[in-house]
């Protein structure tokens, strides 16, 4: 049993988080012996929202307000609909980040917390309930995994590196133009996976575990506990063109500074700050990809048939 995540050492409001996400983890751990009885409630296609949600982040907030009642709070279910609506103290939570595989019984999942003061991420949680992983930063003291530091990873090259990722589900998505940033990545580095929780994918670049995560589509309570774990360990985080200021942009892009480097060229062209030129060629290449292979494939029938044809005829008797 690994000890409680308590200590005299650790910033006061980042034990209180800490305590906040140790009690929702208690709350999704009891759900999950019974994910089956679990109700469920469509928020979008493919984006499920569950009575687990809810009650582990009134946990949180009940933790957290119970602290500092003066706080503001953003979160995933309930908005800004509870704290102080001007603090410049914001706790901004995701309860239950990965609800898909939770409700499969897919045990990659966790609850991410972190507290924005005057708008710079200062302290964050992340907490793996199924594996009892705790991620936990303070900004200028270091990231740590079960109370010990952790760095980036140390590789340099692309070609050795695993890269996390998370497919787009939601209508509205661009798949075509994602396929093709798949495409790209896939075939320069060891390997890509999907494992589903992006606040995970990025404590995962701040342990070493992977070099480096993109995904789209992201909201700011997705990525900001994991940002501030990225670069306590060393690690760079921004948008796919490389800019700092992305907690809102709905693109994150998170790696070793070696890596991070080599998938800026990659991705850039892919991001909604691209330049026109990039834009147009992506534009241009996601049109290729809509014709229909099976048209595509009976023209190429065809013209292999005419092409053998016209080789018959102009072949000598």
């Amino acid at each position: 049993m690994k000890p409680q995540f308590m200590s005299s050492n650790l910033h006061p409001m980042l034990n209180v988080a800490i305590k906040a996400a140790r009690a929702a983890g208690a709350i999704i751990n009891r759900a999950a012996l019974d994910v089956e009885a679990v109700r469920i409630s469509q928020k979008q296609v493919n984006d499920f929202v569950t009575e687990v949600d809810h009650a582990a982040e009134k946990a949180v907030i009940d933790t957290l307000l119970g602290a500092y009642p003066g706080h503001g709070i953003l979160a995933e279910e309930s908005g800004t609909q509870y704290g102080a609506k001007d603090s410049e103290f914001v706790w901004i939570i995701d309860p239950l980040d990965g609800t898909t595989n939770f409700i499969h019984g897919f045990p990659v999942y966790c609850v991410s917390i972190a507290l924005s003061v005057k708008g710079k991420i200062e302290q964050a949680v992340i907490y793996d309930p199924t594996r009892n992983d705790l991620f936990t930063a303070t900004k200028g003291r270091g990231a740590y995994m079960n109370e010990r530091r952790i760095r980036v990873s140390k590789r340099t090259q692309l070609k050795d590196s695993l890269i996390s990722t998370g497919f787009p589900f939601r209508p509205g998505d661009n798949f075509k133009a994602y396929m093709l940033m798949m495409a790209e990545v896939m075939q320069r580095t060891a390997g890509l996976r999907r494992p589903g929780s992006a606040a995970l994918d990025l404590a995962y670049v701040a342990a070493g575990f992977t070099e480096g995560f993109f995904e789209t589509g992201l909201s700011i309570w997705d990525v900001a506990a994991g940002s501030l774990l990225v670069t306590e360990a060393g690690g760079l985080v921004g948008n796919f063109t490389g800019e700092a200021e992305f907690l809102e942009q709905r693109e994150c892009l998170a790696g070793a500074p070696r890596i991070y480097g080599q998938l800026v060229p990659i991705l850039g062209k892919y991001s909604k700050f691209a330049g026109a030129g990039d834009k147009a060629a992506v534009r241009q290449a996601t049109a290729t990809e809509d014709a229909d292979p099976a048209d595509a494939a009976s023209e190429g029938d065809a013209g292999a048939a005419q092409d053998s044809a016209d080789k018959d005829e102009s072949a000598p008797l």
